[in-house]
């Protein structure tokens, strides 16, 4: 029997209350309610993967998506991991219209693989370096909650903000970044409108922002996904990258931005289409010249692992946003990633993403 055979599949909820509502544009969810993937080869190794749906973005539901993991299960069983690239193409074709699922999938059969083979996944996926510095959010909000998310990350040693703007008018979200910036004067600023934005309330909140001298290292995703020529429009305008998220949900999307002119960086995650089609669109980005951000959904240490192991081992990314596990009030799992301030190291994992069920 060949050792790398896919011999089993089971799926299980893993639902994670959070420390506060991750309030955005599109909502304010207080639980993450993912799903996990357990994948065994016939050697008897077990590669785990996470499923973390988040409807504003992707659409998906955890019921659709378990619906979706147990289609794509039932293809892949008797599969040999090894040939992993045409396993995920056509999972791909058979779930379009389910990334979270194939990003699980996909994740846990790349920790079996990587496992059977005694290697830690940044070196499958490159070995250009084992550590980053992530950034952290402050949600939506009113400029009390700011300031005191403000203070809290502070007080943990990182120095880099992501401040979610576009859930309220942009005079609303200025005040609020002007009242960051004044308890934080050397930290650096990014702003996440999640789509949130007209082009004309985008092209007013930078005004304000030259206006009150609030100083911002990068946009993202200030309008519609839908609304290319806003996005173009502002890639020419802003002072600082404008950068996709939403608008960037496949390498076809990011071959779009390009020719358009529409983002001059792009926020790579693997929930969004899967981990193989992730690997697509670092290679396309980085021909292209954009700058590379690395983020995630609701997820875990156990997919942030997965995320963290991508782009230390790929390289090249200018702004890291893998946060989310900080928003998770009790982890049923050890292992990965490990962070102390801002550092993110995946140095010590020894095989696969290295995260282990508690």
């Amino acid at each position: 029997m060949t050792p790398t055979r896919v011999t089993a599949i089971s799926l299980e909820s893993l639902t994670l209350p959070l420390t506060e509502p991750f309030a955005i544009a599109g909502g304010a969810p207080d639980v993450a309610d993912n799903l996990l993937v357990r994948l065994q080869l016939a050697d008897g190794t077990v590669g785990l993967g996470e499923a973390a749906p988040f409807t504003a973005v992707t659409g998906e539901t955890a019921a659709s998506t378990r619906a979706a993991l147990e289609r794509g299960s039932a293809q892949w069983l008797g599969a040999d991991a090894r040939g992993w690239r045409p396993l995920c193409a056509q999972l791909a074709q058979a779930l379009p219209e389910a990334p979270s699922a194939r990003c699980a999938l996909e994740t846990a059969l790349l920790d079996a693989l990587a496992r059977h083979y005694r290697t830690p996944l940044w070196v499958f996926f490159g070995g250009a370096g084992t550590a980053l510095e992530t950034d952290m959010t402050v949600t939506a909000g009113d400029v009390a909650h700011a300031l005191a998310s403000t203070r809290a990350i502070l007080a943990r040693g990182i120095h880099t903000l992501k401040v979610k703007v576009g859930a309220l008018e942009p005079e609303g979200d200025l005040e609020r970044l002007v009242a960051i910036r004044a308890a934080a004067p050397h930290a650096r600023l990014f702003v996440d409108a999640n789509g949130g934005y007209s082009l004309a309330q985008a092209r007013a909140f930078l005004k304000g922002v030259a206006r009150e001298g609030v100083g911002l290292a990068l946009f993202e995703q200030p309008v519609h996904p839908s609304d290319l020529e806003g996005m173009a429009a502002l890639t020419r305008e802003a002072p600082m990258p404008i950068c996709a998220d939403e608008s960037a949900r496949s390498a076809a999307d990011v071959l779009r931005l390009v020719r358009a002119g529409a983002a001059s960086a792009v926020n790579i995650k693997a929930m969004k289409y899967g981990v193989a089609e992730a690997l697509h669109i670092w290679s396309l980005a980085r021909t292209a010249g954009l700058e590379l951000m690395v983020g995630a959904m609701l997820e875990s240490i156990l997919a942030a692992s997965l995320s963290a192991h991508l782009a230390a081992g790929l390289g090249g990314f200018s702004y890291v946003d893998l946060d989310t596990p900080l928003f998770i009030a009790r982890h049923p799992f050890r292992g990965g990633s490990r962070q102390e301030g801002a550092r993110l190291s995946v140095a010590e994992v020894e095989a696969g993403h290295g995260v282990q069920w508690a």
